[in-house]
């Protein structure tokens, strides 16, 4: 099996806001998704949601705040599932709640470092 990453990106909204029945609902789906991943033995690393802080280092120790406002996008968080192929960790991907609230997510294949 090889390693993928799946991405969550969804718009900069932030007059976006969902009641807390809402956010128990997308929360549920997040949940029923990802143990289904994880029982069929494809979970490779939870990942993590990230927050809407953070700052960017840039050469020449610039560092800047972001995201900025003009950014469309946002990396909202990752998980690392175990797949035969792209296809099929697309296929998986295919059932991220995300995409029920407008998002995307992008998959990548996971290269080893070599040592």
């Amino acid at each position: 099996m090889n390693e993928f990453v799946l991405i969550f990106r969804n718009d900069f909204l932030p007059e976006v806001k969902f009641s807390p029945d809402e956010m128990q609902a997308i929360m549920q789906h997040w949940q029923e998704w990802m143990g289904g991943i994880a029982a069929k033995g494809q979970l490779a690393d939870s990942g993590n949601r990230l927050s809407s802080n953070g700052s960017i280092v840039k050469p020449n120790n610039v560092i800047t705040d972001g995201p900025f406002v003009e950014i469309k996008e946002i990396v909202s968080g990752y998980i690392a599932i175990k797949a035969a192929s792209i296809d099929e960790a697309v296929e998986i991907a295919k059932g991220c709640p995300i995409l029920k609230v407008g998002g995307n997510v992008e998959v990548r294949d996971i290269i080893p470092m070599s040592m």
